[in-house]
């Protein structure tokens, strides 16, 4: 005896309907979500992978211990839910910081998050959606445009100068133009390795104040590993009631597998993103290795000298070898004029050597790795160019930006082919 089948169709007994899973196409998605695709940075089985901005030094075998004993006791009160302020991180997080900003932040100033993306994605949520712009200067970050546009946030993205600056009189006119409700700044900025000087901060926080259309927020993933001289936004929180500095501890704590971020803002920005943070968004885990990694802050940021000591060896070296190479506050380097950077992206792969096309014309990005594994990209890098498997345009020793079609009417600023798939 048949018996009845999903939507009321018999079917023979002992025979069930085979169901066809739908398509993404055939599934109601939002419309402006329709043709994207995922953030990710593909990792092949390659010797040397200096492609994804990581810390390459591994923590120690103390810190190691001490992280799993601040799991395991965390592991006693797993049954209950964790601080969902998260009061005690936020708290260290502010001692952490003081230094840099050259005040005492308080606890109410700070904001932690998994990862410094669900920071940027609470700000969104927060300030940005419907009817309201974000805007962003590229090539930087593609998370901020992405997740403006997963948070139905409209993206206004301009262009940098050839030299992968900005200028301050230029972003304030952009900012007139566009009433943002969320600005956002890198720096050092990715995937260009490029600091903001402060009067570049200053002028869009200073254009939002006069439109009074939003925030400043500067993406601060690298300030460690900045050069001496280089201030942090943090200094201006002070006079800057619309500045939001974020930052976060998978670089220069070399936690990116635990995902914690933070923010430093006023008060009333805290307050905001409470309202729209998920409840007990933060691990009793994450907060306890986050606690115990700042706890152990100097070990680790031990590291980030030996870092940008291969930095600089980079753009020391690449130079002589006539490439181009953009100024470096961060723990990467771009790197070219190449002809053809995809080209020289496969050779350097062949060579066993994993480096970052970040899809902008000549360029390529290389992280700053171990000493050896900066041995290996450079004895690649050289033997490229000297068989002349890649090769680099006439200009490519002077840093400008990428040729594209604008350049033939005069604007010869940098542009991205996006999507471009940028590093935390």
């Amino acid at each position: 005896m048949a018996g009845p089948a999903a939507g009321g169709r018999p079917t023979p007994a002992g025979r069930a309907r085979p169901v066809r899973s739908p398509t993404l196409d055939e599934l109601p998605l939002r419309d402006d979500l329709r043709g994207m695709v995922p953030y990710g940075a593909p990792q092949l089985d390659v010797p040397v992978l200096l492609n994804t901005n990581e810390n390459p030094h591994p923590p120690s075998v103390g810190l190691v211990d001490a992280l799993g004993k601040a799991a395991s006791l965390a592991a006693t009160e797993a049954n209950r839910y964790p601080d969902r302020q998260a009061e005690a991180l936020r708290a260290d997080l502010a001692y952490y910081l003081t230094p840099d900003a050259g005040f005492g932040l308080r606890t109410d100033q700070v904001w932690a998050a998994n990862g410094s993306n669900e920071v940027l994605q609470q700000l969104c949520q927060a300030f940005g959606g419907p009817g309201r712009v974000a805007l962003g200067y590229e090539p930087s970050y593609s998370m901020h445009r992405l997740i403006a546009v997963a948070t139905a946030t409209g993206w206004a993205g301009e262009r940098r100068e050839p030299d992968f600056t900005l200028d301050p009189d230029a972003v304030a006119a952009t900012i007139h133009r566009y009433r943002p409700s969320l600005v956002f700044l890198a720096s050092p900025n990715n995937p260009t390795g490029t600091a903001l000087p402060v009067e570049v901060v200053l002028a869009a926080c200073a254009a939002v104040g006069e439109t009074g259309s939003g925030l400043v927020v500067v993406d601060e993933a690298y300030a460690e590993f900045r050069r001496a001289g280089v201030p942090s936004a943090l200094t201006l929180l002070p006079s800057q009631p619309r500045l939001v500095v974020t930052r976060t501890m998978s670089k220069a704590f070399a936690l990116a597998g635990a995902r914690i971020g933070y923010l430093a803002a006023h008060p009333a920005v805290v307050d905001a993103l409470q309202l729209v943070r998920l409840p007990y968004h933060l691990s009793t885990f994450t907060q306890a290795v986050a606690r115990t990694a700042l706890a152990h802050a100097d070990e680790l940021l031990a590291t980030v000298e030996a870092v940008k000591a291969q930095r600089d060896r980079l753009v020391a070296e690449l130079t002589g070898l006539g490439c181009a190479v953009a100024p470096s506050d961060a723990n990467f380097v771009l790197f070219g004029r190449f002809t053809d950077q995809r080209a020289a992206w496969q050779g350097l792969l062949d060579a066993g050597v994993l480096v970052r096309d970040v899809g902008l014309p000549g360029w390529l990005r290389v992280t700053a790795g171990l000493p050896n594994e900066v041995d290996a990209f450079l004895t690649a890098t050289r033997t490229l160019l000297t068989e002349g498997t890649a090769a680099l345009t006439p200009s490519a020793g002077t840093l400008a930006g990428p040729a594209s079609a604008a350049a033939t009417s005069g604007d010869t600023r940098p542009t991205v082919e996006l999507p471009y798939l940028g590093e935390e």
